[in-house]
């Protein structure tokens, strides 16, 4: 039965594209319901998996019955499971915003492209197989291009069309790094590359080296990680509100595949005997998560517009991310993956509630829209201003909301590293940064009302019947609310998680409970002594 329903997290979203295809606008009320009633199914299978524990063992199905390495695989454990939750979360708060205000009927095949958003993500988490990751990224852009165009406007398509280039760059490379590890290594699963990696020949060494930085660059671009960040403000700032919203979980894919690729393949391992990978990538990591915070912070700073600023703040949390990954190398690995996840958890339901406060502002405050400038007070104003000071605090860090948490862990697991002044520095002090600037935003939109000819500056805020969409901005604080309120078991939890991707030979036997002899004739000529069982 857990097989079936695993594989419904995905067979679901592709059948219900086909079917959302073909009624479009000719069955609108239909359309809805159907893609409303794909993603209820969808949260709640992941929420019933998670709570059942089928992740506490990585269950691996094996598609047509193909064993790995040969057949493709999709492996649900803790973190895919906890992926694909978010992911249902953030879709039926983007959806049900997008249906309360009408925002889905911008384009003919909106419902399409989210049911095949979701299928490009949920086989992203699942899968097990590098070249299937490949094509469910494959999948989940062209999705992400046709939603980020949903709606038109010339500043939209530009920054579409710098978001397609960038995306198709990183593809590019991505396939470069595919082909150069199934090369040398013959393989693309991502349990067998690891029982591999130690046996093959030195001069292959330099290769497959390359080829696993340049996947990580890959994923660096997926995920906004500085320099390559340049494409998130414009793609998520001029995308329509629920897009945005639904965009929130993408930079997770990338964040994902690192945290996947690095706790399986390299964690413990060595490059043909010489290299050893379980410090290859961290160290570069924690140096790109400041670098990354620093910018985000500077940029959170010079927005002119809240959605531009949302998107810095994702970009923020991009690198608050990282640093923890980068510190998840020695006696505090779990505790720095668990802050990670809870850290993780909190900004992705955040950014997307934040995104939809500011469609409010947009739909309620025309002469600005989400401008960070004075305007005429607009309607509940009260209600709408304590929001946004409620998502300001939470997204800069500050107590008592999850994001302090996350980042009470994060520090937690820096105080033995040798680069704990920097990492302490940059995240209390970007914080503080980030908190001045908001505070201004919100002072500027809420305080420094505009006088104009119907609206006095200094008239009492509008009082009127509740805003459309309010009930889905409010949601992801109930959200942060309810992760205070149960910090202890969920950090718990992360902890089991976080020590279960500290422990990746479960995850291995898995997925390959006998191993592989590897060939002679491979690509690789691995040895007859490879046994497959040591990592």
């Amino acid at each position: 039965m857990s097989a079936n329903l695993i594989s419904l997290l995905v067979l679901l979203p592709v059948a219900l594209t086909a079917v959302l295809a073909m009624t479009g606008r000719k069955h609108p009320g239909l359309t809805r319901t159907l893609n409303l009633a794909g993603v209820l199914v969808l949260l709640a299978v992941s929420a019933g998996l998670l709570i059942a524990g089928t992740g506490n063992t990585p269950q691996v199905i094996e598609l047509g019955s193909w064993a790995a390495p040969f057949g493709i695989v999709w492996v649900f454990d803790r973190l895919s499971g906890l992926m694909l939750l978010l992911t249902s979360i953030v879709a039926l708060l983007s959806l049900v915003y997008a249906i309360r205000r009408d925002e889905d009927t911008a384009g003919p095949h909106f419902h399409a492209l989210f049911q095949a958003q979701l299928f490009g993500l949920n086989g992203a988490f699942l899968t097990g197989d590098l070249f299937n990751l490949f094509v469910f990224f494959e999948v989940l852009l062209l999705a992400s291009y046709g939603l980020m165009l949903h709606g038109s406007g010339r500043r939209r398509t530009r920054a579409g069309l710098h978001y397609v280039v960038v995306n198709l760059i990183g593809s590019t490379l991505f396939l470069f790094a595919v082909g150069a590890l199934y090369g040398t290594v013959g393989s693309l699963n991502l349990a067998d590359i690891t029982l591999k990696l130690p046996h093959i020949e030195p001069d292959a060494v330099p290769i497959v080296t390359t080829a696993i930085f340049l996947l990580f660059t890959v994923f660096l671009i997926k995920g906004a990680a500085f320099p390559l960040y340049l494409w998130l403000p414009g793609a998520y700032g001029y995308a329509s509100i629920p897009v945005a919203a639904l965009f929130a979980i993408m930079t997770k894919v990338g964040l994902y595949s690192v945290l996947r690729v690095d706790s399986v393949m390299l964690s413990g391992n060595t490059i043909g005997g010489i290299i050893d990978t379980t410090a290859l990538i961290a160290p570069w990591l924690l140096w790109l998560g400041l670098i990354t915070l620093i910018a985000a912070a500077l940029g959170v700073v010079a927005a002119t517009f809240l959605r531009r600023q949302v998107a810095y703040l994702i970009i923020a949390s991009v690198g608050t991310i990282l640093i923890a990954l980068g510190l998840a190398v020695g006696p505090e690995r779990e505790l720095a993956l668990g802050g990670a996840l809870f850290y993780w958890i909190h900004t992705t339901v955040l950014s997307a509630g934040f995104f939809l406060l500011a469609g409010l502002l947009m739909r309620h405050r025309p002469e600005q829209g989400d401008g960070i400038a004075p305007a005429p007070p607009m309607p509940q104003a009260i209600l709408v201003g304590s929001l946004f000071f409620a998502y300001a605090i939470a997204m800069a860090g500050l107590p008592p909301l999850t994001g302090f948490f996350g980042k009470v862990m994060i520090l937690s697991a820096a105080l033995d590293s040798p680069l704990l002044a920097p990492v302490f520095a940059v995240v209390l002090v970007s914080g503080l940064v980030m908190v001045i600037a908001l505070a201004r935003t919100g002072s500027r939109i809420f305080y420094q009302g505009e006088a104009t000819p119907g609206h006095p500056a200094d008239q009492p805020p509008v009082v009127s019947s509740p805003l459309p969409g309010m009930g889905t901005t409010i949601a992801p604080m109930i959200v942060a609310a309810l992760m205070v309120i149960g910090a202890q078991p969920l950090s718990t939890w992360l902890e089991g998680t976080a020590a279960q991707l500290s422990q990746s030979g479960d995850y291995l036997d898995a997925v390959m409970p006998d191993g592989v002899l590897a060939p002679e004739t491979a690509p690789g000529k691995f040895g007859k002594d490879y046994d497959g069982g040591h990592h």
